[in-house]
């Protein structure tokens, strides 16, 4: 009995998605559960399990089509075995192998520009020339070939003078595959382009900036760390601390945390952190919710888990939906310095970067410490200049000195 497969719910205002790749063909055999398709949506990467056991009995939905929820991308034929090649005990025929075969025409309108050129211009006979191209053509790769094994030496000659001919010089481009390739963009990746437009299209993004002294939060990470690890069994990061920071200075400033949505402002009493994390398919940002409520360790487990759920293609919808504030740490890729862009309808996103030691003045002194750049990209049509530089200045302060965030000062 044939099962059909069938595209599953994709969650809420998700109804089309892209067939990127088929994990089986036609005649497979397949097990209940196993991976047969990955579709890849707006959002995200989802894989289509086999609904039984059996054999893949059709394909219906090539790679590159775009299926609704609910469509039949497929047929598995239930409780079939897979049939193995049947031997007739002759030996199969040997398959004609087309070699390429020498160019029998003249230089002519046929040959491609480029191929047509060279001939010309260093007075090759073409009919010495093996064409590789479609039905034995010449193509420029293989004019080349044949001057570089000294073909053009043999080249015929037709001038009467004197004087010895000088012959043009020959570029040979070091690349000889496609100068341009075309890939078609994603799903993932033409929402990401529609999204980041838009953003700028209907929100006043400004950015500002602060930096921060690093020096008090390392020696604390590098004094708890191996205990830390031990203790709850994931390593003590930097991002825990900033995201710690970042909800206290939401409270304190909480127009960042809120949203416009038609002529009304959004305060939000809860605290779900997006944390940009890089993914096999591009950027995608996972959200810590109820971060206000969790431990440090308690951020960084759910971190460890959103991040290794990103690395694996495992990550489902429901991680990426909502948030009301987001962290994205380009430092880890080398950035000094960048002004990230909202993440709508959210109101604020703080970017982290690369540290590195500089001279800074302290206390009258001249010394050397490990310092961050900060940035902070607001909406100002909620969120008022003062607001953002007193949030980075509030987390400043409290990454200079982390007891702060222990007493919630």
């Amino acid at each position: 009995m044939a099962i059909d497969i069938k595209v599953p719910e994709m969650g809420e205002s998700v109804t089309e998605a892209t067939i990127s790749a088929w994990t089986k063909k036609e005649g497979d055999a397949v097990k209940v559960d196993e991976v047969l398709a990955i579709l890849e949506t707006d959002k995200v990467s989802l894989e289509i399990p086999a609904p039984t056991s059996g054999v893949l009995k059709s394909i219906s939905k090539k790679v590159g089509d775009v299926v609704h929820v609910r469509d039949i991308i497929g047929a598995i034929e239930e409780g079939a075995v897979a049939s193995a090649p049947v031997s007739s005990g002759n030996p199969a025929p040997k398959a004609e192998t087309q070699s390429p075969q020498p160019n029998t025409g003249k230089v002519n309108e046929e040959l491609p520009p480029a191929a047509r050129k060279l001939i010309e211009e260093n007075k090759l006979d073409a009919s010495k020339i093996t064409g590789t191209g479609r039905n034995g053509q010449i193509t420029k790769e293989d004019v080349i070939l044949y001057m570089e094994k000294g073909g053009a030496n043999s080249a015929p000659k037709t001038s009467t003078s004197s004087s010895p001919e000088i012959p043009k010089a020959v570029v040979v481009s070091a690349n000889s595959g496609p100068r341009e390739t075309v890939v078609p963009m994603t799903k993932l990746r033409q929402t990401i382009a529609n999204r980041l437009v838009n953003a700028q299209h209907t929100a006043a993004i400004l950015t500002t900036f602060n930096e921060v002294d690093m020096s008090p939060i390392m020696d604390l990470r590098n004094k708890y760390k191996d205990k830390f690890k031990e203790t709850h069994g994931v390593g003590l990061g930097f991002m825990s601390l900033f995201t710690k920071a970042a909800v206290a200075a939401l409270k304190a400033f909480p127009a960042i945390n809120a949203e416009i949505r038609g002529t009304d402002i959004v305060y939000k009493n809860y605290y779900d952190i997006g944390v940009a994390v890089g993914g096999p398919k591009g950027l995608v940002v996972p959200i810590v919710r109820n971060a206000d409520l969790l431990s440090f360790a308690g951020v960084e487990q759910e971190i460890a888990r959103l991040a290794g759920k990103v690395k694996d293609g495992k990550i489902s919808l429901e991680d990426m939906e909502g948030g009301t504030f987001s962290i994205s740490n380009g430092g880890v890729y080398g950035s000094m310095m960048s002004t990230p862009i909202l993440n709508p309808p959210q109101s604020g996103i703080l970017g982290m970067h690369n540290i590195v030691k500089r001279a800074v003045v302290v206390n009258d002194q001249i010394v050397i410490r490990p310092m961050m750049y900060l940035a902070l990209s607001y909406d100002h049509r909620i969120v008022d200049g003062k607001e953002a530089v007193q949030f980075l200045v509030k987390i400043k302060e409290m990454v200079e000195d982390p007891t702060r965030l222990l007493f919630e000062v």
